[in-house]
């Protein structure tokens, strides 16, 4: 008998909601709480007036706009959440921070500008509510914890140990949000963490934006709501949405760039590559999700070069591109298509596909119809390494319970592999407009604009790195 397809998505959210913020927060920090309700007044409505400038209303499909109406409460409700997984036929998925409609306590980029000891308070809240909400189900939830400020190495190190007690299986890397003066990724003074992280099998998030100062993002949401409100002469969220115009073309610029067109995003790649890190920390893994793939092929070759040209002062032995299919997963959130076309110049033991529940920019719910199109005529080997297999090897899962679990929802093979995927043509441009489905490959597009900070870093490693021994 055939065996299901096994999913593991590498890609979906959580939020707690807003009434636990004093449960779960240290004491010492709730008078924040009524800041923090009025910046996730703002920063819900200054996402949907980016939405609705960008597409204008192309995005919203009836069946899109219903589910994201209702149907994204699986946020916080981990049984909502295990029905739509078994619905869309996902196995297990990795549960991230991060969603406009709950916001996070003070620790993601898109926060405003909180003290240090906030931060650190905030991120151990959301994981504490995470453990507490959805590890009853660790199979099925596979949980990434929130990172603090990392100024105390000792503390961060009892965290990824706290992380690894309670079920998790990866954790944002530091420097998601950045400090001034906080060490690169390949400075000794990470050692402790990455030591932590390799005993306890923790491996690095690098999640849709890195290397981000702290109020940064949150001073464009701030411009973005006061520009509609500016224009419709009223703070009435109805109001505001008919102005969504209004909003300048350089905002929504922005908040493409910092999601996924982030050239800081792909830094860890060469950081802990060039860096020597890997090499330090051979069990050590980096899972880069919702930064797209199309970049990989091109920016591996290009640090093959610099490997190449440099190998004789840096602290590895090893290329990049080796080092990506040793230590490296890609977490393909709303793959593109031509992405398939690419899987064997990125690698496809390295790409893992991703449906960013329930943001509005997600394959769901429609990921069945999504997987159709976007795999058709991809031989059956190739499929079931990136719908799940890769996961399994790379985050060590429990294969015969995930097996188990996908013989119950499926999918089949021939619920993914089809002769005709007939997908609607009416929901094929929603797949463009809320996901860019059929945008073209960036290539070595970005190359330019990576080179100075390649060169920063080659700079600060030959300044204190020592080459690793043969």
């Amino acid at each position: 008998m055939e065996e299901n397809l096994i999913i593991v998505s590498s890609d979906s959210h959580a939020g707690m909601p807003k009434e636990l913020w004093p449960h779960y927060l240290d004491p010492q920090f709730h008078e924040l709480i009524p800041q923090l309700h009025a910046d996730n007044a703002k920063y819900p409505v200054a996402t949907a007036l980016l939405a609705a400038r960008k597409t204008g209303g192309s995005a919203s499909h009836d069946e899109h706009r219903a589910a994201h109406r209702d149907g994204w409460h699986g946020l916080h409700d981990p049984v909502l959440r295990l029905a739509d997984m078994d619905r869309e036929g996902v196995a297990a998925e990795m549960v991230f921070h991060g969603d406009s409609r709950l916001g996070d306590l003070f620790h993601n980029g898109t926060n405003r500008r909180y003290s240090l000891e906030a931060w650190e308070a905030g991120a151990k809240a959301w994981n504490r509510w995470a453990a507490d909400t959805f590890g009853f189900a660790p199979d099925r939830f596979l949980l990434t914890g929130a990172v603090g400020p990392c100024v105390d190495i000792d503390a961060a190190v009892a965290e990824v140990r706290w992380l690894a007690e309670h079920g998790f299986v990866a954790t944002y890397a530091p420097h998601y949000m950045t400090l001034p003066g906080l060490p690169p990724l390949f400075d000794p003074y990470w050692d402790p963490y990455w030591d932590a992280c390799e005993e306890a099998g923790i491996a690095l998030v690098v999640h849709a934006g890195f290397g981000t100062e702290q109020g940064v993002v949150f001073g464009v949401i701030e411009d973005i709501y006061a520009a509609a409100a500016a224009a419709a002469g009223s703070t009435d969220v109805d109001e505001l949405m008919q102005h969504a115009s209004a909003v300048p073309s350089e905002y929504a610029q922005f908040f493409t760039t910092f999601v996924n067109r982030n050239v800081e995003s792909r830094r860890p790649l060469w950081q802990l590559t060039l860096g020597g890190v890997f090499d330090r920390h051979p069990a050590l893994r980096l899972l880069l999700t919702e930064i797209r793939l199309d970049w990989i092929p091109a920016t591996l070759s290009y640090l093959d070069g610099v490997f190449d040209a440099h190998r004789d002062d840096l602290p590895t032995r090893h290329r990049p591109s080796e080092l990506w299919h040793e230590n490296c997963l890609a977490g393909a959130s709303f793959m593109h298509k031509v992405e398939t076309e690419m899987r064997h110049e990125i690698g496809v033991e390295t790409i893992l596909f991703g449906r960013d529940y329930p943001h509005p920019e997600s394959t769901w719910p429609h990921t069945a119809e999504w997987l159709r199109d976007l795999f058709h005529g991809v031989p059956e080997d190739e499929l079931r390494l990136m719908l799940g297999e890769n996961a399994i090897r790379f985050l060590d899962l429990d294969r015969d319970r995930l097996a188990a679990i996908a013989a119950r929802i499926g999918p089949r093979l021939g619920d993914v592999s089809v002769s005709d995927p007939a997908v609607r043509p009416d929901l094929m441009a929603n797949f463009d407009a809320r996901g860019g489905y059929h945008k073209p490959a960036e290539g070595d597009e970005q190359i330019p604009a990576i080179t100075p900070l390649v060169e920063a870093d080659l700079r600060l490693v030959a300044a204190g790195a020592r080459p690793a021994a043969s």
